[in-house]
């Protein structure tokens, strides 16, 4: 047995938001600018600088951050 689905309504601010969008935000102390990748529910997928994944500690150049924590550049 399935519940249907609820819709939610999606913030003036999250569906102003598109892909290859550039954003900033800030991990361990760091400034980071990156560019949108994936538009998620809650947060986007970000591709970073090689360089700025290694200073905050990022496995890879794509990074998640929730829509709360960033802003557009």
């Amino acid at each position: 047995m399935s519940f249907p689905r609820r819709e939610k309504k999606v913030s003036d601010f999250v569906a102003a938001r598109q892909v290859d969008e550039k954003i900033a935000f800030v991990r361990n102390d760091h400034e980071v600018t990156g560019t949108i990748h994936k538009i998620l529910e809650n947060s986007v997928i970000v591709r970073i600088s090689d360089r700025d994944a290694e200073l905050i500690g990022a496995p890879s150049d794509l990074t998640v951050v929730a829509h709360k924590n960033y802003s557009v550049v």
